[in-house]
């Protein structure tokens, strides 16, 4: 008997974007012949862990100003919960990883499951030397909703290509193929995260993206999330990230619509704070210079611009005076966003500098992201 049990996913809304957490079953899978073994061809690692005040979602007491009209609160908070959104995919990988390498196979397997969320037969192959992207990879393993395999994606729910020294690898997950009850209404959302040991910067990065997400009506939410693409590394005890995430509806004060919350950001677990510096590029900016992305289209800059479209003769020291916390790099504590622009203290200029060699992505890149699975 072959029984996993994985922590399972559910797309909840959470404050402004629809993010991942959750349950992602696999249950009640049977194979005969199957026992724990001594050497396991599968990872104990894929990802990389997020410091925690990089995906704080409150503001600390007495900060709180959003009563005043958008400002830097909203923009850094909700980077929180975009980064968020990637911590919690990664993490969804890695249960599966670490679920599958508990089993110790040491050579590749095939058998089929009946799965307790949506009673439908699952397919799994573990296999040896498969190319994807140009690489040739020690192993793969496809896990497929059985009755849907003649379908334009196979019926493909999980897919993951490895090595195992160095440790290296790609999985990519679409959900509808795993708990067609669930997510038939959101049957087009993908996550796919590339993991590392081999990095030339990091002693380990993950790279996630997620697209497809479903778009909330931008009268109600108009920050919602389509796609997201977010690199982490880390060496010792500081971690780095940058990337951008993408909300078509996202507005501020004109009726100009279209977004990425493009950043870089650094922070530790260990110290209990991070750092966070983020553009507010077009999603149609086609642009990799890192002055275009996160100082000309800065949060102060793009806030300032549109302010002056409709208020054209407002003196620059009342919107100064307006604009809470719109300055450059955000400051995070263990549990809050604290403040904009000024350094809390000496404690942050580690995090301030690791920042500086950091670029997002091309915006337009990201905004068109598309995933999908090797299905020959």
């Amino acid at each position: 008997m072959f029984k996993t049990k994985f922590k399972a996913l559910k797309i909840v809304r959470f404050i402004l974007v629809i993010i991942f957490s959750g349950s992602f079953f696999f249950t009640s899978c049977t194979k005969d012949e199957t026992k724990p073994l001594d050497t396991s061809i599968i990872p104990e690692n894929f990802r990389v862990e997020i410091p925690d005040a990089l995906m704080s979602d409150t503001i600390i007491s007495g900060k709180n100003t959003s009563g005043n009209g958008i400002n830097g609160n909203i923009i850094y908070i909700h980077l929180s919960t975009f980064i968020k959104a990637g911590d919690a995919a990664a993490k969804i990988v890695a249960g599966i990883v670490d679920h599958i390498h508990s089993y110790n196979f040491s050579q590749p397997v095939t058998f089929t499951f009946q799965s307790d969320e949506d009673n439908r037969a699952k397919n799994v192959v573990v296999s040896e030397n498969s190319n994807f992207e140009g690489t040739l990879w020690q192993y793969q393993m496809n896990i497929t909703d059985a009755d849907s395999e003649g379908a334009e994606d196979k019926g493909l729910a999980v897919q993951v290509f490895w090595n195992m020294n160095p440790v290296k690898g790609i999985a990519i997950i679409k959900p509808f193929n795993f708990e067609r009850e669930t997510y038939n209404l959101k049957s087009e959302v993908m996550f796919r995260i590339d993991y590392t040991e081999d990095s030339d910067n990091y002693e380990q990065e993950m790279t996630v993206y997620i697209s497809g997400l479903k778009l909330e009506n931008p009268n109600v939410n108009p920050f919602s999330m389509k796609t997201l693409k977010m690199t982490v590394g880390k060496n010792g005890n500081i971690v780095k990230l940058f990337g951008n995430s993408n909300h078509p509806n996202a507005r501020f004060y004109t009726t100009e619509t279209g977004y990425n919350w493009a950043f870089v950001a650094s922070g530790s677990n260990k110290a209990k704070i991070g750092i966070a510096e983020v553009g507010l590029p077009s999603s149609n900016l086609n642009s990799t210079d890192r002055k275009v992305i996160l100082v000309d289209y800065s949060i102060k800059n793009v806030f300032i611009e549109q302010i002056k479209v409709i208020w054209p003769d407002l003196p620059i020291n009342l919107i100064d005076k307006y604009l809470i916390n719109t300055s450059s790099p955000g400051y995070y504590n263990h549990n809050a966003f604290v403040s904009a622009g000024v350094s809390p203290g000496t404690q942050y200029t580690e995090f301030e500098t690791a920042i500086q060699s950091l670029v997002p992505y091309n915006p337009i890149e990201v905004s068109r992201l598309s995933l999908a699975f090797k299905l020959h």
